[in-house]
């Protein structure tokens, strides 16, 4: 079975368990915006990746992580939120494959989910950090890491 097939069949269950992944992390903007407004945002996510494997093209996922990257930003999301969904994402669907497909096509597989999400969670945290540069923003002041270093 094609992997975006198998995706395909079980869409409905990703979903679900990704969204309940991250209602289980620390993840207050979502709460804040709502169920719908999460469960829209996973189910965008899900169908870029399905386009990406189908496509085998990467140039929409960075244009779409980074859009992401901007719109969460200025809604005041940290960084660690959008990496939560995308991870829980990444999980469920790890599972899906893991349990679908013929051990033989299992690595290639893997790979490609972790490609199209890796290099996805990577723009939009390019981006995030880019924007975050114009301003001092809390959850990336890097200056305890370094304090007593001087020696």
């Amino acid at each position: 079975m094609d992997l975006d097939v198998l995706l395909v069949q079980q869409r409905s269950d990703v979903l679900d368990e990704a969204f309940a992944g991250l209602k289980r992390s620390p993840v207050s903007h979502y709460d804040h915006a709502g169920d719908e407004f999460t469960r829209d945002r996973l189910g965008e996510l899900f169908d870029l990746v399905l386009t990406a494997l189908r496509d085998r093209r990467l140039g929409p996922v960075s244009a779409y992580c980074e859009g992401i990257a901007e719109r969460r930003f200025a809604a005041g999301f940290d960084i660690s939120e959008v990496q939560a969904a995308f991870n829980t994402l990444e999980e469920a669907m790890w599972r899906r494959v893991a349990a679908g497909v013929p051990p033989e096509e299992l690595a290639e597989s893997i790979g490609l989910l972790g490609t199209i999400l890796g290099f996805g969670k990577d723009a939009l945290a390019r981006r995030y950090v880019s924007l975050a540069t114009e301003r001092r923003v809390p959850s990336l002041d890097l200056s305890e890491l370094f304090e007593g270093t001087e020696r």
